[in-house]
């Protein structure tokens, strides 16, 4: 029995003729038809059953003239009195009628068939009194209450079944909304990891690139008058290398994990560290870029306490993608001073970051020829930097020095919601 009541829907839905068979069935069983005193022959009532009766398997595809054939014939059986003063199925067929047209949604058509229906009946009354014991016999009305409750209860269940029918689509439709709305941010998701996940990859490899390329351009030109710093600067180039690579490989752990809130790999200040933590690997950082200990500089101040990991880890990669800028547009002998403030801690503290360069002597860049820059380090710096920043409710401003050179400005509130960034 339950698996006939899970089949039967299956059906209805995709063979929908059967229900009309199934209503038609119903409706014209058992027959009327028989020789009866009083009733027209045989052959007229097989006529007007069959008006009453066949039009309803058109029922879908044409109600509101399936609703007036059947009503005609309502109103033939009456006026020619085919089955004296008995109903017979013309009721039972208006009904079925009615309940279409109520579920559709027809309701002009559903109130003129009830006005034709209702205008029969009381036609109907004044000969049941006269053939079932005069004006007070209570037969006389019986039969009319009936009709009156079976059309009354079509209508119900004809709205009845509207209702659930607009119910279940508005549910469907809102099943179909939310999943939709679940894929979209998804996607969303997914473009945003894959635009941190090219961010952490751009910065790795642009700063690690850039810095071993430009310290072998300066290896090359100093073997000759300095073979010490040459030492120096091929050790700066495989701890640089190293450093990147060992990035790149947490990175790729990271992708290669189920657990999407892992920190990426880099150093210190983005494995969880602090303030001091940021502050060492600041100092590293910018060692790297100086071999000789005097083209650059790096101030530290405020408090090192209090700041997201995350923070850190911004702020991190906003120098060095600040300082792998210089490195690729600046002169080579240009002097690079980087400031980072942390700010007091308490209500309304910012971290401010300022990396700056001197325009530089400009004799050394015309003594050695410019390299390419990889493509991979191209136009992604500011981008990436001024994304970084907007995830704390921060700003980049990046432009010409008043005294020449150039300047790179952020700005980050620790205490604002990491927000994501649309690519």
């Amino acid at each position: 029995m339950h698996r006939l009541i899970e089949t039967l829907p299956r059906l209805r839905r995709g063979h929908p003729w059967l229900a009309d068979v199934l209503l038609v069935v119903l409706v014209a069983v058992p027959p009327v038809i028989r020789p009866e005193p009083g009733w027209r022959p045989v052959q007229v009532q097989a006529v007007v059953y069959a008006a009453l009766v066949l039009p309803l398997l058109w029922r879908r595809r044409r109600p509101v003239l399936v609703a007036a054939l059947v009503t005609a014939a309502f109103w033939a059986q009456y006026l020619g009195h085919v089955w004296g003063q008995e109903p017979g199925r013309g009721a039972v067929a208006l009904a079925a009628v009615l309940a279409t047209l109520t579920v559709r949604g027809l309701r002009r058509a559903a109130a003129l068939t009830v006005l034709g229906a209702a205008g029969c009946v009381v036609l109907w009354i004044p000969a049941w009194q006269r053939d079932h014991g005069g004006p007070g016999a209570r037969g006389a009305w019986l039969t009319p209450l009936a009709v009156g409750l079976l059309l009354a209860g079509a209508w119900l269940f004809g709205a009845y079944v509207r209702a659930r029918r607009a119910y279940i689509a508005e549910f469907e439709h809102r099943a179909a909304l939310a999943e939709s709305q679940r894929l979209a941010l998804a996607r969303v998701a997914v473009a945003e990891e894959r635009a941190r996940i090219a961010r952490e990859i751009h910065d790795v490899l642009a700063h690690g690139v850039s810095v071993m390329v430009l310290n072998a351009e300066g290896g090359r030109l100093m073997r000759h008058a300095d073979p010490t710093v040459v030492d120096r600067t091929f050790d700066v180039i495989s701890a640089t290398g190293r450093e990147a690579l060992d990035e790149l490989r947490r990175l790729l752990e990271v992708l290669r994990t189920p657990d999407t809130d892992a920190p990426v790999g880099g150093p210190a200040s983005e494995q969880g560290g602090t303030g001091e933590s940021l502050a060492a690997d600041l100092r590293r950082l910018v060692a790297r870029l100086d071999t000789t200990g005097t083209r650059t500089r790096l101030d530290l101040h405020g408090d090192r306490d209090g700041l997201p990991a995350d923070l850190t880890a911004q702020t991190y990669r906003i120098v060095q993608e600040a300082l792998t800028n210089v490195v690729k547009h600046a002169p080579p002998d240009t002097t690079i001073h980087v400031r980072v403030d942390t700010g007091t801690e308490g209500p309304g503290r910012l971290v401010r970051v300022q990396v700056e360069n001197s325009p530089g002597a400009g004799a050394c860049a015309e003594a050695v020829p410019e390299q390419p820059v990889p493509l991979l380090s191209r136009g992604h710096g500011l981008t990436g930097m001024r994304e970084r920043a907007a995830l704390y409710g921060g700003s980049v401003d990046a432009g010409p020095a008043p005294g020449g050179g150039y300047r790179v400005t952020a700005v980050l509130r620790p205490e604002a919601e990491p927000a994501a960034v649309t690519p």
